[in-house]
């Protein structure tokens, strides 16, 4: 898995924190990692963009950045409203393939959900994923109303013929109500993939060091890590006749 596309049922539902444990992971495995922003937004001149807030949870990672719009809009509504060239998705992939070469895993970070328009073309991040053969990593909010958004972008992922590689929860609440600890059982129904995660809420604002020997607890050794998806159930399911 030389790359791997991450991508999140909407906006703030984790994303960026996922990407940085995945890397944090990766490279407490030995592994080079290389951050790839496909299209960042809402960030200014000078401002840190996510491949760099990657960078700094998750340590030496090389972070690359396509193309930086500043209002924080769909990267093709806010490249035509600022005037700048946009992302096309055959540029996303011809990056990513250059960053593989010379690392062990590149993470092509998408910017909200699968279907988000780089360009006029409608071109996204699931036709990314096509170009590069790369599996793809649904990151999903917790809460009511996941199971829709994830089941969505799992039927499309599916339509296209891109590997679903699994599903992290991108904040797993300290005190999880009845609709989340549910959810654990039915996303990778919903999904038809493994849940491969869950990072706890708050998890960005760790110190650097502390996210970084976390990290791997909080995902599975399909990710490098150390995270178990039936001991983390069985210790949060509702108890029986509640669910």
């Amino acid at each position: 898995m030389p790359v791997l596309v991450i991508t999140g049922t909407g906006t703030e539902v984790g994303k960026t924190v996922t990407t940085a444990a995945v890397a944090a992971a990766a490279l407490a495995a030995g592994r080079s990692v290389a951050v790839l922003k496909a299209a960042q937004t809402g960030v200014g001149p000078g401002e840190r963009g996510d491949a760099e807030e990657v960078a700094r949870l998750a340590g030496a990672v090389t972070a690359t950045e396509l193309a930086r719009y500043p209002e924080p809009l769909a990267p093709w509504t806010a490249a035509r409203r600022a005037g700048l060239a946009p992302v096309h998705p055959y540029e996303v992939a011809e990056a990513a393939a250059k960053l593989a070469a010379e690392h062990d895993l590149v993470l092509v970070e998408g910017a909200g959900g699968l279907l988000v328009r780089f360009d006029a073309a409608g071109g996204t991040l699931a036709d990314a994923a096509r170009l590069l053969e790369a599996p793809v990593l649904v990151v999903a909010s917790a809460g009511l109303g996941t199971l829709n958004t994830t089941e969505l972008t799992a039927r499309e992922l599916r339509f296209r013929a891109i590997e679903l590689l699994g599903v992290v929860i991108g904040s797993w609440p300290g005190s999880a109500d009845l609709a989340a600890r549910c959810n654990l059982a039915d996303l990778p129904e919903v999904a038809g993939a493994p849940l491969l995660g869950a990072l706890p809420a708050g998890a960005g604002a760790l110190p650097p060091p502390d996210f970084r020997r976390a990290a791997p607890t909080w995902l599975s050794p399909r990710l490098a890590g150390s995270w178990d998806a039936a001991s983390f159930h069985t210790h949060e399911a509702p108890p029986a006749g509640h669910a």
